[in-house]
């Protein structure tokens, strides 16, 4: 599963990043613009193999980069996968792309599902007398905020 940010080098990054999943053999999901936290909910509501958010989190506009998830939505980092990933990576030792084995790409939506999910810990009820104020940062969580506000 493959999300990015707001950032205006995300949406490239990612599309290369796919391209070359694909070429790997890998079925690649494309959820769209999204937080990391949509990431690990597909990655496990899907039952995938894992997933990456393109983003650089809390650092500069200018900067980019990726969160990587595995299978359960867990996350790998340097001791859980990630120095696994740069031995690979360092060693170059990529076969050449074989075009019958090639991945696919699809573009879909768990939005919905997301959203039901986030509802599902609460009581809409419980919410009535409150007036709620959401701030999402110019970030990737302005879309979920508008399709929660709308079920409330």
């Amino acid at each position: 599963v493959l999300g990015g940010d707001v950032r205006l080098t995300s949406e490239a990054l990612k599309l290369a990043l796919a391209k070359g999943l694909q070429d790997a053999g890998v079925d690649v999901l494309d959820i769209g613009m999204s937080g990391t936290e949509e990431i690990y909910f597909a990655t496990f509501h899907l039952g995938v193999d894992g997933g990456i958010e393109v983003t650089a989190s809390h650092n500069p506009m200018d900067y980019n980069g990726m969160k990587l998830v595995r299978e359960g939505a867990r996350p790998i980092s340097g001791d859980t996968g990630l120095r696994d990933v740069q031995r690979l990576a360092e060693a170059g030792d990529f076969p050449p792309v074989n075009e019958a084995a090639r991945g696919s790409y699809r573009q879909i939506s768990l939005r919905d599902a997301y959203i039901g999910h986030l509802l599902g810990y609460i009581s809409v009820n419980n919410l009535t007398p409150l007036k709620l104020v959401f701030n999402a940062g110019n970030g990737a969580a302005g879309p979920v905020i508008d399709a929660i506000e709308a079920r409330l």
